[in-house]
């Protein structure tokens, strides 16, 4: 967490880490990224008046929710394919077309996925975010993508939000003026598909329990079913209250401006160090249990939604 390191900097040492072993930390890393990541956003917030905020979420309302439909579908048509079962293929669905890790971890709650089936999905789709952490920045470049077209595809391709900020961040180093766009774009471009994870884990808790109940022919099996229905918990969007609550903060309090900068700094920092505490908190277990149906299922999503959104992106401008 210092200005001489790098997003993906950051990640790799993490991962160095983990792979070699001396990462001990585990559970703490993963809980401390989560909190981290939660307060960073938050701090972005600060930047992005609430009119502009509710502007950009409501010309890419129609954006996210048909990349997410897109998503989900052409998800359960490889499942079948690749004869994926249905919970891992709900949680690889869920990753990818919202945001990683938080949507897996959300959506797996609120359907009573077993430790196993959520592993295994975050294991799929923490290695593609790490590679379009390094990818995307290269693409973008060779494609000559204006910052505005660069956030808005870091916000719909990558998985996770450390890394849609660690990506702007690379993406033009030294121009302060330049990363300052491409975090808003990407921000909240992201942030309109994170709110998406509360409609989507009602809709799979519902699906599963309906699922289940006609799988079970004997009353206790229904009943078994329903009890475990009822004690998953629906997630609660604390990304999405914390960034908005930010956001009307700066509307009100016009002197938060003054202090751009060092909010950004702060911010890009924090996230620095979120990214170093995901990598450090991966395990060779997570790695070994990604069997190579999942792992072609989440390639496959992943590239067609960073092909999908890219071909949109460079088309609107």
């Amino acid at each position: 967490m210092t200005p001489w390191c790098s997003p993906a900097i950051a990640l790799a040492v993490g991962c160095g880490l983990a792979l070699l072993g001396i990462a001990p930390f585990v559970k703490e890393s993963n809980l401390i990224s989560k909190q981290l990541i939660q307060w960073c956003v938050a701090t972005l917030g600060l930047l992005i008046p609430l009119v502009r905020l509710v502007e950009v979420v409501r010309e890419g309302f129609v954006l996210a929710l048909g990349t997410i439909v897109a998503t989900f579908t052409l998800g359960f048509i490889l499942a079948r394919l690749l004869k994926v079962h249905r919970e891992q293929t709900t949680l690889v669905c869920s990753g990818t077309a919202i945001c990683g890790g938080s949507a897996i971890a959300a959506v797996g709650s609120a359907i009573g996925a077993s430790s196993g089936g959520m592993a295994i999905a975050t294991g799929a789709i923490f290695l593609l975010n790490a590679a379009g952490l390094y990818t995307l920045p290269l693409i973008g470049h060779t494609l000559a993508l204006t910052p505005e077209q660069f956030g808005a595809w870091a916000g719909m391709a990558l998985h996770d939000v450390s890394s849609v900020s660690g990506a702007a961040s690379a993406y033009m180093p030294g121009d302060a003026a330049g990363t300052a766009i491409v975090q808003e774009h990407a921000m909240v471009v992201k942030l309109s598909r994170v709110i998406w994870i509360v409609p989507i884990a009602i809709v799979a808790r519902w699906w599963f329990a309906r699922l289940n109940v006609s799988q079970n022919a004997s009353q206790n099996a229904n009943e078994s079913t329903t009890t475990q229905t009822k004690k998953s918990k629906l997630p609660v969007p604390w990304l999405v209250i914390l960034f908005v609550g930010a956001s009307v903060l700066a509307t009100f309090v016009p002197t938060v401006a003054a202090y751009s900068t060092e909010i950004r700094f702060v911010a890009k920092l924090g996230f620095q160090g979120a990214l170093f505490l995901i990598g450090a908190g991966l395990s060779m277990a997570a790695i070994r249990a990604v069997g190579w149906r999942a792992l072609v299922m989440a390639t496959t999503l992943w590239l067609a939604l960073a092909g999908g959104s890219l071909a949109v992106v460079m088309g609107l401008e």
